[in-house]
């Protein structure tokens, strides 16, 4: 099953970013636009059994966002650009990762990689939330599909009840589930901003 989708993903992968390759390079030049800053944002991310790496998006913040420290988006996220709310509403910020997967980083479908000083905060909360991390992460997900962006401990504790449903009940038939619910989602713009309270 693991060699099968990590073959599939990555012709998949390959065919997103060839089709959608022009769609990038406006994206990146709408970003270099709006500030003049870098259009790819790098962050450190855990991925499978805790082993680091480095996740590559399009830029969608103002540059030096966490400045003050690291933070959870929120709905009136002032950091976000004019130009990344668009991008993260279509999700096209997250094309860029299509390279993990075909590198094998990531999976196309899997548990959301955190940053480790998030993960660090909800080790302490979550009991087992280490089990996210016994597959590769992936770009999408159960939880992404099934509840929205998380922004605080409580969403981190629904989002992880769906990446253990995930890890237990892994199939082949999950994962397109999940991947036409994920096209579903981009083309409604929904999911992409936390949850209201």
């Amino acid at each position: 099953k693991a060699r099968t989708k990590r073959i599939v993903e990555s012709i998949i992968s390959l065919i997103i970013l060839i089709v959608t390759f022009p769609i990038l390079l406006i994206a990146g030049l709408l970003i270099k636009l709006e500030d003049g800053g870098p259009i790819f944002y790098s962050q450190i991310r855990n991925g499978f059994e805790g082993s680091k790496f480095r996740i590559l998006k399009l830029r969608t913040m103002i540059i030096n966002a966490e400045k003050e420290g690291i933070q959870w988006a929120n709905n009136s996220d002032q950091r976000i650009t004019n130009i990344g709310r668009i991008l993260r509403k279509l999700r096209i910020d997250e094309l860029p990762q299509l390279f993990l997967v075909i590198s094998g980083e990531m999976s196309l479908i899997g548990p959301r990689p955190e940053r480790p000083k998030i993960d660090d905060l909800l080790r302490k909360h979550l009991p087992n939330y280490d089990l996210r991390y016994s597959i590769k992460p992936g770009i999408s997900g159960w939880a992404q599909v099934n509840y929205p962006y998380g922004s605080s401990i409580e969403d981190s504790k629904y989002k992880l009840s769906y990446d253990i449903y995930y890890i237990k009940n892994f199939s082949i038939l999950l994962d397109c589930i999940i991947f036409f619910k994920t096209i579903r989602l981009v083309l409604n713009g929904k999911g992409s901003t936390p949850k209201k309270r």
